[in-house]
């Protein structure tokens, strides 16, 4: 039963982000002329579909962890390519892919991270319009005795208006900078009786249930505050929509940059076990968080795949901007080692967040157990 409930919630928001990601590659390649061949939610061997009128064929396959949008003249294995056209009819020439300009074929991949933000966009304000968002102000109405808080001079009525140089205005932006950064020296900046001073402080470091079962490392300031959450007006909610996606964007580097310098835990990245994991636990706290949950992944998703890897649709952009400052195409033989080079790199980055996925779960221990 416990699967059954990870599994539904799960399918639910993996189909829902990829729908939309390549529905926006879809939706400009038409817009565009471009036949669109095939139109796929999952890979690998077909569960059920039917064609449309103009051909393209509509299907969900049986691996749900992605999906993909065929265009006319675009290579099945690696980069575009244009597939020695010369038996092309003039119909099928005008439909292809590789024969778009280096504009409209840049539109085309783009679409698709559009699409995944301007879903989060809508998620996230409907949630604040009909549900509400915490509107909780970044004050210490309680100083916690022996803190790092109280150690470092935040009192009682202290304002936080700013972490590291960063401009904060809500409660939970603050919890996100000091749960992220623990043990790590900060710069706070303290509006008090109208006046800002700057204090240092390190966050303490505690072991905190992520709430899926495990235990992690997270930073602590030690303050409490009023917690104030309300509906936001449908106007507002948009707008504030595009904040939050523009946020959690920010919030995505922040994270990634703390890996790589080596303040945050590399083990905190999860994969496709991991999501299903959260996706259940998340599901469970009613349908808000998990509308909510699927609009931080849809973030995720047009982010990652804005990153200049070959493969990702980053990397074709690269490949294009090349192309329109360079006058002509890379060179095909660049591209197949630059889509090699992706494929690896998404490849182990696959295994490893997998291998972090079955460590949270106990399935390494376990293993580990059986042979030691």
């Amino acid at each position: 039963m416990d699967v059954i409930n990870s599994i539904w919630p799960f399918l639910v928001v993996i189909t829902v982000i990829v729908f939309f990601h390549e529905l926006g590659h879809y939706w400009v390649a038409k817009r565009n002329g471009v036949h669109v061949e095939v139109f796929s939610i999952g890979f690998g061997r077909e569960l059920f579909g039917w064609n449309d009128r103009s051909g393209t064929r509509w299907k969900v396959s049986l691996l749900p962890l992605g999906g993909y949008v065929k265009m006319f003249g675009q290579s099945d294995t690696g980069p575009d390519a244009d597939q020695q056209g010369a038996e092309w009819t003039p119909e099928q020439r005008a439909g292809a892919f590789p024969t778009k300009s280096v504009g409209q074929r840049f539109a085309i991949v783009l679409a698709g991270p559009l699409a995944n933000f301007i879903l989060s966009i809508v998620l996230f304000a409907g949630v604040f319009a009909f549900v509400g968002q915490s509107q909780t102000l970044p004050e210490a109405t309680m100083v916690l005795e022996g803190s790092a808080a109280e150690q470092g001079g935040i009192l009682p009525g202290d304002l936080i208006v700013a972490v590291d140089g960063a401009p904060i205005s809500r409660f939970d932006e603050l919890q996100f900078q000091v749960s992220t950064s623990p043990g790590v020296p900060m710069e706070f900046d303290i509006l008090r009786d109208g006046e800002t001073i700057t204090l240092d402080i390190t966050p303490e470091a505690v072991m905190q249930d992520d709430g899926l079962g495990n235990e992690r490392e997270v930073g602590r300031l030690g303050i409490s505050t009023d917690n104030v959450f309300e509906r936001v007006p449908p106007g507002e909610a948009l707008w504030a929509g595009v904040v939050e996606t523009y946020t959690w964007c920010a919030r995505i580097f922040d994270f990634l940059g703390k890996i790589f310098a080596g303040t945050q835990s590399s083990k905190d990245l999860a994969g496709p076990l991991g999501i299903a994991d959260m996706s259940g636990s998340v599901a469970q706290h009613g349908f808000a968080d998990l509308v909510l949950f699927m609009a931080i992944l849809s973030v995720n998703l047009g982010l990652i795949n804005l990153f200049p890897v070959p493969m990702l649709d980053g990397g074709h952009l690269v490949f294009y901007v090349i192309e329109a400052v360079r006058g002509r195409p890379v060179g095909e033989r660049a591209q197949e080692y630059g889509f090699f080079v992706g494929l690896g790199l998404v490849g182990a980055l696959f295994l490893f967040v997998t291998f972090n996925d079955l460590s949270r779960l106990g399935v390494v221990d376990f293993l580990t157990g059986l042979v030691s």
